[in-house]
């Protein structure tokens, strides 16, 4: 039911009305492989991972998956990115699909939503003492609310040593992927609020910037550029061509490179759907680029 609410919920922002496709649960209900192993990278229930690892010898480019559902409990899980981490994992990536704490979970929101995907990240260097993972060649891949995580863990290591929500090694990313997600906390306020229904950007990080500049100065990638990381953006429905264009021209001005596709028209699901044309176009997009 959450997930359909999302669904309706995003249909009805105007700036999405033009884009409807495939619903969440359309997309959860595509065909996913069985995961290779699934793992946990914390104590909670939540702080899981499913990884797939590609037949043959490796060692394989990883790329982790972090799913949306504005980081709210409920409205999605990773079972509705296991269809694209199976997709992935065909193009030879191996996947690492993961859960993680959010808004209604225990300790979710600021900093476990943060220090989740954190973790998360890390624990591939667990996975790799048995599994032929390359952690030269990891990419961060998040859709819609988790687009946030791909930029936000290429900026990880750059933040002050005592952070909450920094980790004490953090593994560094050598791509990241916002899938139609908010790249800059700032540019998106509106569009999360409208699609959400609900301001979970406040939510998420306890309060306005004005109000918490500190959490934002860390948890925000649009001010923490440059990233040293490459950056792929893609703009569909959420993610507006404006907010795009305005981040990636922060982020090159600071000396990142960040290529933006535009898929206007687009389902805002359809962009992690096997099958449809508009994951084609994507699946392309991540796999010309992710190392070039």
């Amino acid at each position: 039911m959450r997930a359909l609410f999302l669904a309706l919920a995003i249909a009805g922002a105007p700036a999405m009305a033009a884009a409807q496709g495939l619903d969440p649960g359309q997309v959860t209900a595509l065909p996913s492989s069985p995961p290779t192993l699934r793992a946990a990278y914390g104590p909670g229930k939540l702080q899981v991972g499913e990884l797939r690892v590609p037949p043959g010898k490796g060692p394989f480019p990883v790329a982790v998956i972090v799913h949306g559902g504005c980081w709210t409990s409920g409205f999605a899980s990773l079972a509705m990115t296991s269809p694209m981490a199976t997709a992935l994992t065909a193009k030879g990536f191996a996947t690492w699909n993961i859960e993680y704490r959010q808004l209604g979970d225990t300790g979710g929101g600021w900093p476990g939503t943060f220090q989740d995907w954190g973790a998360a990240l890390d624990h591939l260097r667990v996975l790799a003492r048995t599994q032929p993972l390359d952690l030269g060649r990891v990419v961060v891949l998040g859709h819609s609310a988790g687009g946030l995580a791909a930029p936000w863990l290429a900026a990880r290591p750059g933040l002050p040593k005592g952070s909450p929500i920094r980790g004490a090694d953090p593994l560094r990313v050598a791509t990241a992927v916002d899938i139609d997600g908010p790249a800059d906390l700032r540019l998106s306020v509106g569009a999360l609020r409208e699609a959400c229904e609900a301001p979970v950007i406040a939510q998420l990080m306890g309060g306005d910037a004005a109000a918490q500049p500190g959490r934002y100065n860390e948890g925000n990638p649009g001010e923490r550029l440059p990233l040293h990381t490459r950056q792929l953006l893609v703009s569909a429905a959420l993610l507006s061509p404006e907010a795009a264009s305005a981040y990636a021209a922060a982020a090159r001005a600071s000396g990142d490179r960040v290529t933006v596709l535009v898929l206007p028209k687009t389902g805002h699901f359809d962009l992690v759907a096997p099958g449809q044309p508009a994951w084609g176009k994507v699946e392309a997009f991540i796999v010309k680029n992710a190392f070039s």
